[in-house]
């Protein structure tokens, strides 16, 4: 790489942001999505390579799935091309505008059983529920500070049923130029975390959206917190290959 822009510095809260900061981030993002839910969903119509990586190391027929940022449900679609059988799926998102588009669209599948909720995961718990597989892709970026990204984690593998496998990805979006040069400077008042950026969105509608940087330092951390066994992890999707790092964890539990 040419260049490199400077990262933040830590902020004192040691790797970390309070409530009220998390909740100003986050409203960045609703109102990102409640800006562009058409536009985002017009680039996100194909699966990513690395789902087939991931589902290609999980014992199949998957008989049910917790999608967590399902956005546009485009995870079932995929799912329902690639194995005959029926499964139960779960939806979960904050976007009203990305879970009505899934809600149109997967009501054609005739093989699933579709649950979709509109839940905040950074004001709100997962509510209780069991999965054969939970995956979280294109999520964990959008989730302020390094407590709840970790305690999120935590939550996902306690949904597991027996024999289940927990799949998460973490976009490396600050490996590449071409997202380093959308990056908008904080205002002042906003102390954010260490690898925290503001990101402007170029399609359609102008809009910012917060990200953070899930660094192989933090993601190793992640993984270590889920306590659970790792059966694969692998970089893939993007021009390069590497867009997303790829984490697949088994529970290890029998039924």
């Amino acid at each position: 790489m040419g260049w490199h822009l400077p990262i933040l510095p830590l902020f004192p809260g040691q790797s970390d942001v309070d409530q009220a900061m998390r909740t100003r981030l986050n409203q960045i993002n609703q109102a990102f999505y409640a800006r562009v839910a058409a536009e985002f969903d017009a680039t996100r119509k194909r699966a990513w390579p690395g789902w087939f990586q991931a589902l290609s190391r999980i014992d199949s027929p998957i008989q049910s799935v917790i999608d967590i940022g399902c956005g546009n449900g485009r995870f079932a679609l995929f799912l329902s091309e690639r194995q005959p059988t029926s499964f139960d799926y779960t939806g979960i998102d904050s976007s009203q505008g990305l879970l009505g588009l899934a809600r149109a669209r997967l009501s054609r599948l005739g093989q699933a059983e579709i649950r979709l909720i509109e839940h905040d995961l950074v004001e709100d718990e997962l509510p209780d529920m069991q999965a054969q597989l939970v995956v979280l892709f294109g999520v964990l970026h959008h989730i302020p500070g390094f407590r709840q990204r970790r305690e999120l984690l935590v939550r996902c593998a306690e949904l597991l049923g027996p024999g289940g496998h927990l799949v998460f990805a973490a976009w490396r979006f600050y490996e590449e130029e071409r997202f380093q040069a959308r990056i908008v400077p904080w205002d002042s008042d906003f102390p954010v975390e260490y690898n925290d950026y503001l990101l402007d969105w170029r399609r359609g509608e102008r809009a910012l959206r917060y990200c953070h940087y899930v660094d192989d330092a933090e993601h190793d951390d992640l993984v270590a917190a889920t306590a659970l066994s790792a059966k694969a992890d692998f970089r893939a999707d993007g021009a390069n290959g590497t867009l997303n790092r790829y984490t697949v964890l088994s529970s290890g539990k029998e039924g």
